[in-house]
Formats: structure tokens, sequence, C-alpha cells
């Protein structure tokens, strides 16, 4: 039984995130190269601005926040399952080579496939899915031992040589492409949020809706699978499929939020740590937590991205710039 004190702690807590993620959107329908005054937003939203005014909202500003937003959410909640399943608090699909799958396989299917651009939208995560299960399952299967289990020490250090073969796939892939096609494909891997319509949210939104409840609803497994393996097969857990049913959860979201985004790491190492400082190692507590709070902190990254300096710097390099510290600070203290 949680107790009712870390209940309302947390809602206090999420109430905060909420406030956090509202109040970045604000700053950042207002500014950037074509700047929206804040006291014409509402007008705007509610449809009393100007064409130029609803044209920046609604056609450049709103879906690129919308987006960011949600894949954030997703990477957060990929990276809280991953750590579960794993016992691993270094786990993140940037670092153990999922996002690097599902890349290498959005590089194979943009470059060598005939894409249509009604269809373009709906099957970049459906591909990215595909390359990303892939590798997972590799990862997973190198990392488990017949007598001892899933090694999660090892799991990380086998994730980033995938993801270093990956990234060295992926260069000789593009190094004999079409120019303008490598150019996207370089702006993927540097982390651009390059999924910037309505089409793009409407593609990686059911799967949040789907995942979000279903995670949640799997939470105590998540708890039980964190203990040691004979504590969870002692109190009935079907431990190998539990993890496996989880692991396709992460990766979906994973790879649903990268296909759109492009090459982000550490917002799946981040949030969780953040959200389990906050409100402890419960599932069901630290999660919602964790959803938000990734939700903010890449619409952060993205915004200062943006803004900056003239040039735009992708969103996947901000986050890298504070990820990859913390991730030094977490291998030191543990």
């Amino acid at each position: 039984m949680i107790h009712p004190s870390l209940i309302k702690k947390q809602r206090m807590i999420l109430l905060i995130s909420l406030l956090l993620i509202i109040a970045t959107m604000i700053v950042s329908m207002g500014i950037g190269s074509a700047s929206l005054a804040f006291d014409r937003l509402i007008q705007t939203l509610i449809g009393h601005g100007t064409f130029k005014e609803e044209f920046i909202l609604y056609s450049i500003r709103l879906p690129r926040i919308l987006i960011t937003l949600l894949a954030g959410m997703a990477l957060a909640l990929s990276g809280s399952i991953l750590q579960g399943i794993t016992r691993n608090d270094l786990a993140d699909p940037g670092i153990i080579g999922i996002n690097s799958g599902a890349g290498v396989a959005i590089a194979v299917f943009f470059l060598f496939f005939p894409v249509e651009a009604g269809s373009f939208v709906y099957m970049i995560p459906a591909v990215g899915f595909v390359g990303a299960i892939i590798t997972s399952i590799l990862i997973y299967l190198l990392a488990y031992k017949r007598n001892s289990g899933l090694q999660p020490v090892s799991l990380i250090l086998i994730g980033v040589g995938f993801s270093t073969a990956l990234s060295g796939a992926m260069i000789v892939i593009i190094s004999s492409a079409d120019r303008t096609k490598v150019d996207f494909i370089a702006k993927w891997l540097a982390g651009n949020i390059w999924g910037t319509d309505w089409p793009f949210i409407w593609a990686l939104l059911p799967w949040l809706v789907i995942l979000i409840p279903f995670t949640l609803y799997k939470a105590n497994r998540l708890n039980l699978l964190g203990l040691s393996e004979s504590v969870a097969v002692g109190v009935g857990v079907s431990i190998e499929r539990e993890r496996i049913t989880l692991l396709l959860t992460a990766v979906a979201l994973a790879a649903a939020s990268v296909s759109v985004t492009g090459g982000i790491t550490f917002i799946g190492l981040m949030a969780p740590h953040i959200a389990k400082a906050l409100v402890g190692p419960r599932n069901q507590l630290f999660i919602p937590v964790a959803i938000l709070l990734g939700g903010w902190l890449l619409l952060v990254a993205d915004t200062i991205g943006r803004n900056i300096i003239d040039t735009t710097i992708p969103a996947g390099i901000m986050v890298s710039l504070i990820g990859a510290p913390y991730f030094v600070y977490l291998l030191l203290k543990k």
C-alpha cells in the first residue's frame, strides 16, 4: 500500500509539472524568428488573430510544440520501462542502441525505397519499430545467460557496442546516397525535430494513448521485476514473458518517437531518475511524473535550441549537452 502522503506529494509534483509545461508552451509559442506578441496569444488561439498570427501559431509553432512534448513523453516512458526490466539505472533507448536500430531502418527505407507522400508519415514509425525490435532482440539474446538470466551490465555494454556499430553502418549507408536525402538523414541523426506538421501528431499520438495506460497497468509487474528473480518467480510472475512484453512496449515508444524527432538520447535516462528522486522508486508513483518531465525537458531543449542563436541548434544536441554530464555522474555514482 502506498502511503497517502506520497500520493499527495506525487499529485503536487504532477500539478507543478503541468504548470511548467504550460508556461514553456506559452514562451515557445511567443518567441522565434517570427515573434508572436504574448498579449495576442489568447486571441489567436480562439481564432481572432490575423492571418499571419494564425499561420505562425497553427502551421509552425503549435505542431512542433506538441510533437516535441509527445516525443519527450514517449522517450521518458520507454526509459522508465527499460530501467525496470533490466534493473539498471543507466538503461535508455538511445544509449543501448534501440534508437540507432530504428535510425538505420528509417535511413534504408528513406534512401532506397520509393516513398509515397501520403503514407510516409505513418510508415516511418512502423519501419522504425521493425529496426528497433530487431536490434533489441539481438541485444537481449546476447545479454541473456541460460544459468543466470538477463545480465544488466552486459545489456548496457552490448547496447553501447551495437549503437556504435550501427552508427558506423549509417555512415556507410549514406555515403553513396543522393545529397538531398543525405541532408535529411544528417539532420535526423543530430536530433532535429523534423516532423512538425499535424499529420505527424496523429501518427505519434495513438502509440501514447494505448501504451501509457498499458504501462501503468503493468506498473506492479515492473516493481516485481525490479526485485531479484527468485522473489519475482516466488510471487508467480512469468519473468521472461513480462520482460518481452514490456520490452516491446519500450521499443514501440522509442521507435515512434525518434521516427519524427530524430536520434535523441538521454531523455529516457534523465526523466525517470529525476522522477524517482522526487517521489521514490515505486513505478505507480514515478512513471506519471517521468512522462511529464520527459515532455517538458525536450520542449525546453527545443525552445532553447531554436532561439539561443540565429542558427537553430537541434534539440538532440541541446539534450546531449545536458545529458552527457548527467550520464557521467551516474556512472561515477554507480
